[in-house]
Formats: C-alpha cells, structure tokens, sequence
C-alpha cells in the first residue's frame, strides 16, 4: 500500500508501513529509560508510605543531591527534532473485522490517520493515531501540565517560536525535576503541550487533516463525525465525556473571543485558524449536551480554476462569469447547505477588475481576497453598555465608503433591503442565500421575512444555483443553473427570467443557451457580434490555459487576472506559448476548443465579418450553437 505524506511541516517522509514494528523498537524501554534508579521509589509522584523521620529527611536529601547534580554536569535530554529513523512515536491495531484502506500523516511525526473499513457494517472509520502514553508519561505530562499552565496561557507567541519556547520550557521543568527521559518520551510530552495549549486538543488530528470539511460532534459520551473530501461523512474515534465537553466548547469560545455560558448557550464564531464554528453548551438547548460544528477554514482559497477541475463550472461558465462581472453585473449564489455558495463568489470576485473599491460584510469571516483596495467588515455582538453591529449597520455604514462592488456573505433579512437599494444605486453586489432554485431564490425575497419589492428585485442580473448531490457514484457540487433576471412581464405582472445553462444530471455536462445579458455588454460595448465571440472565446482560452498550466494559485491567479486587464493579447501569447511548450501537440481539442493557435476559434485572422446566426433576437452561444454542452466531469473538494 502506498501511503501519503499530508504535512506540509515535514521535510522528509516518514514510512508508516510498519508502524507497529518501528514503535515498538521505539518505544522499548521507554518507562524504564527515567533517571530513578531505586526502582522508582524517588520519582516525583511516588508517595513512599509513611516512613520513619530519619529515612523521610535522606530520602529528600538523595533527591536534593540528584537533582544538583543534573543541574552541575548539564543536561543529558535529547531534544534534537525527531528523524524517521527514531521510528514512529504511535501505534495502530485495527480491530479485526475492519481492513485498513488508506493512511497518512497529518502532523508527522506524531500523529496520523488511519481510514478502515468495515465490510459487515457497510462503513468507513476514521481513526486519529496520537503518540503512545505509559503510565510513567501520563503522570509526568499532568504535573508538567501544571506547572507551566500559567506561563503558556500568558505566552502571546505563535508558530515556530511558540514551539522554540515551549521545548525550551519543556527540557528545563524536566531538569528541575532531576528526570533524564529518552528522546521519544520528551517529544511525546512536548507533542500533547503543543496540542494542548497551541492546538485543539483532542480534535486536533482532525483539525490538522486538509482532507476534512466539517467536524461535527453531538453531545457527550459520542462519537465525533468528520465529513472527509474521499469518504464523505465518517465515524471518527474521538469523544468527550461530560466535563471535559463543557470545558472544550468554552475553550473554543474564548479563543475565538467570545463569551458563552448557560444563559447565553449558543455562539457562532470565527476560530484563530478562520474556521467558522457554531457552538452550544449544557444542556439547554441540545439535550445530549455541549455540541459543536467547525467548518474548516482553506489556508488558500480555491480559484476559477480549481471549480473548473471540479467540474463545478464549465470553462464556459467562468468566461460569463468573469464578463458579466467586469461590466458591473450584479449576482446572487444560491444552494444548499455546504453546496459551495461562498466558495463559488469568493472564487469569482477574483475577476474583480484591480484597483476597484471592494467591501465585504459577514456574520463570520469566510472571504478572503487577494485585491489591494478590499475593507473586510464583520458583525459584533453587543459588548458591556455597546450594542449590536448587525449585517444592516455595516450595509448601511458601507454605502457611505463609496464602494464600487459589495460583497456579503448572505442575505436572510432586514439587510436584503438595504442590498437591493444599493443595487438600484448603482453598486455592483454579490451574495449567497439558501435557496434550492430560481424560482425559489425570488419567492424568498418578495416573502417574509426579506420583503424587497418586485420592482427592486429586477435590479439583479444574475442568480447562479448551486448543488450538493451524487454523479456516477460520487458526491460532487455543480453549478446546477445559471439565470437571468429580466424585468417584470407587463401583462402578468410576474418577474421574467431565462436560463444561460444549466446542468444536465444525466450526462454531467452542462448546456449553454442565449444570454440577454451578452447582449447587453456588447451593446454598451459598442462591439459586434464577432466581437464579442471573440472576447468571449479568448477569456475561455485564458482559463483553459490555467488548467493546462495548472495554475491555481489564488494570488498567481489573481495576478494574471490584473495582467490581462492591463494587456491582455500580451498575457495571452506568453500562456499559449507556454501550453505549447507543456503540449507536445499543437492543438489540444477540448470541447471544440482551440488552445495553443495563433487564429481566434469560428473567426479568420483579419476578417471582420460576423458569423452566421440561427437567432438574430439575441447573442446565441458565445462558443457555438444552442445545444452545446460542456463536459463537467471532476473530483469535487471545494468547501
């Protein structure tokens, strides 16, 4: 079995094909490798009975007389960093009637994970594989525990130099104590310090695993579930009991900055790592007890590209995207939950053309742009004798920044209002809502609790619906439809709308129909029809290019993105001749499209005569006739 090495802290792989074997060379001798040579009898967590005074007062001063001489002829405690032929720190025996399917490290080389599978229950297991405590160990980590809790809590160091200092601490408590351990037991102490004061705990294997998108546990005594980018949602081995579950939602709590108790038991928060968390506590309002969800937070955001390897969108899709957004057109993600919503509008505001006045309002902090003129606003609950700053407020306040794109994180009341105002005012605005189709999405916001007028509503340009479901045995997320909103037909009365694609389930690809609003750019354009298939197909081209370069880096992107606003035949011959030069062929066929050819697709070099048209009412497909479809096929990852 080939295992995968996920951390990226590690310089060198560590092999877990023979986890149990390494451990147990590692691990020999590990209680016995202690500086007690009265067969622990001096140990600092020994009670020695009841012993006369004169053997009480030399056994103290043997103690005192050991632990000078620690101190006079230096340390002997290896704390050099851990290499993989120390061997591993854990160990791992699956029960028996599951079978180990996969394996890799999350935070080598202490912990990893371990996936089985059991055949009987039809299930996947996960399994967080933490270094091995004895008794000796578990005894020691308490009292060292104790005695540098208040150092590390006052401790405002982070990264590396938290790691330095903790170590630092770690080897001179050990030498106070006149305790000389083995390498593999100091880093298996300074392991669970670390996890315990500067990670999170008993989940921080989970929180460490780039595979996992939501951790979700549901009261105490059971067992946490994890929903994994290969094996969806999963049984994990990691619980808590009554009181340590109280005192974990708390933690996470103040961490975040936040305030919960009994009687404010429920708290939707931001964690230090950016990862949104909803927590409760007691039993109040989850019977079980204590409970909480974090969604992980992406170090990296992913990019057009990244939902074009998905198949979340089309190459098609993301060229109209990327149009309808540099000409100011206003757009609202809608979908399920986790279907991708915010990770789809944080994706495409990477179009937003650079320079431009960018602000964001969120409950919790999700966005993340690489855009040099962007003021990220957040909620704020009320504080003493304050009051709340809710999602109206910072609308309202964020009007008067002089914005030219407004971006918030979801529309679900009063606030909605106030958005669609500033649409009609002429600001460009994104957002998401839930909401499973069009149809759906426009009677939310005519019906309460939103309540905007149908006359304000035809000020949005776009609707993109978004779902989480199955194709061919997978579970993946697609851009089920992408609407136009037109204005309000005269004799119904009704609002009037048209799909620009839409997703076929059967054949996972998606269909391509006129655009109303193609048409409308490439009036305020002053282009012609060639023109704008033009534009329309280099865009494509430049995305397509991207893939093939595999360039999904959001602040290379972002990069090029800018570089193509600025010159964008120059940016296009540096990638097509890169293509070329990763593409030995020099066409690469794909969906009917050119990448690498000096000649736009369907339009000669030098000719500006239109091309033939089976609908003159409006733009028909940009890249060909009505029905054209694109493939949409992809692993799905995107959060």
């Amino acid at each position: 079995m080939t295992y995968r090495n996920e951390d990226a802290m590690s310089e060198t792989e560590f092999d877990l094909g023979d986890t149990g074997e390494q451990a147990d060379a590692a691990s020999d001798g590990d209680a016995g490798a202690t500086a007690s040579p009265n067969d622990g009898a001096d140990s600092p967590n020994d009670d020695n009975g009841d012993p006369s005074g004169f053997e009480a007062a030399l056994a103290d001063l043997r103690r005192r007389l050991r632990r000078t001489a620690e101190v006079l002829r230096g340390s002997r405690i290896d704390v050099r960093p851990y290499r993989p032929s120390d061997g591993t720190l854990s160990t791992f025996e699956p029960p028996a009637d599951e079978a180990v399917i996969d394996q890799y490290w999350v935070n080598a080389p202490y912990a990893y994970v371990v996936i089985t599978y059991d055949e009987a229950a039809s299930k996947h297991c996960y399994y967080a594989v933490e270094p091995d405590l004895d008794d000796f160990e578990r005894d020691i980590l308490e009292r060292v525990r104790e005695d540098i809790r208040d150092p590390l809590l006052y401790n405002t160091e982070t990264g590396s130099s938290a790691e330095t200092t903790l170590r630092r601490t770690l080897r001179t408590v050990l030498e106070q104590y006149g305790i000389e351990v083995e390498m593999a037991t100091f880093h298996t102490l300074l392991y669970y310090l670390l996890r315990d004061f500067r990670g999170y705990g008993r989940i921080d294997p989970l929180m460490q695993d780039p595979h996992i998108e939501d951790i979700s546990c549901d009261g105490y005594d059971l067992p946490i579930f994890a929903y994994h980018d290969d094996y969806t949602d999963i049984e994990t081995n990691v619980s808590f009991g009554e009181e340590q579950l109280d005192q974990f939602v708390v933690r996470l709590a103040q961490r975040s900055g936040r305030h919960i108790s009994v009687g404010d038991p429920v708290v939707g928060t931001t964690l230090p790592d950016g990862s949104r968390a909803e927590l409760a506590l007691g039993e109040e309002v989850t019977p079980h007890g204590s409970a909480f969800t974090i969604r992980m937070y992406a170090d990296d955001p992913f990019t057009p590209v990244d939902l074009v390897e998905f198949g979340t969108f089309s190459v098609e899709q993301m060229a109209y995207l990327w149009l309808c957004i540099e000409h100011n057109k206003s757009l609202i993600f809608a979908g399920g939950t986790a279907s991708g919503k915010t990770t789809s509008m944080n994706a495409v505001s990477m179009f937003i053309p650079p320079r431009s006045k960018v602000l964001s309002i969120e409950d919790t902090r999700e966005l993340s742009l690489h855009h040099d003129n962007w003021l990220s606003s957040v909620t704020r609950n009320r504080m003493h004798e304050g009051s709340d700053i809710d999602m109206y407020d910072l609308l309202r306040s964020a009007l008067r920044h002089r914005p030219e794109f407004i971006i918030v994180g979801e529309v679900r009341g009063e606030e909605a209002v106030t958005l669609f105002q500033a649409m009609n005012t002429g600001h460009t605005t994104f957002s998401t809502m839930h909401a499973d189709s069009i149809e759906t999405v426009i009677n939310r916001l005519e019906n309460e609790p939103i309540n905007v007028p149908r006359a304000m509503v035809q000020s949005l340009d776009l609707l993109c619906v978004q779902t989480l479901t199955r194709s061919k045995g997978e579970r993946v997320r697609r851009s089920r439809a992408i609407g136009e909103i037109g204005g309000i037909d005269q004799r119904t009365g009704e609002l009037d709308y048209s799909r620009a694609f839409s997703w076929d389930a059967e054949t996972d690809t998606f269909e391509q129909r006129n655009s109303s609003l193609l048409e409308e750019i490439q009036s305020e354009r002053g282009w012609t029809r060639a023109e704008l298939r033009r534009e329309v197909r280099r865009r494509e081209r430049f995305i397509w290019s991207l893939v093939e370069l595999g360039i999904d880096d959001y602040r290379q992107f972002t990069a090029l993105v800018n570089e193509y606003y600025a010159d964008a035949d120059r940016v296009m011959d540096r990638l097509e001749s890169e293509v070329d030069a990763e593409i030995p062929t020099e066409r690469d066929e794909r969906d009917g499209l050119s990448v690498g050819v000096e000649n736009e697709p369907h339009v000669e070099s030098g000719s500006a005569e239109e091309p033939q048209t089976g609908d003159d009412s409006g733009v028909e497909s940009p890249v060909g006739d009505d029905s054209h479809r694109s493939d949409g096929t992809g692993d799905e990852t995107a959060r």
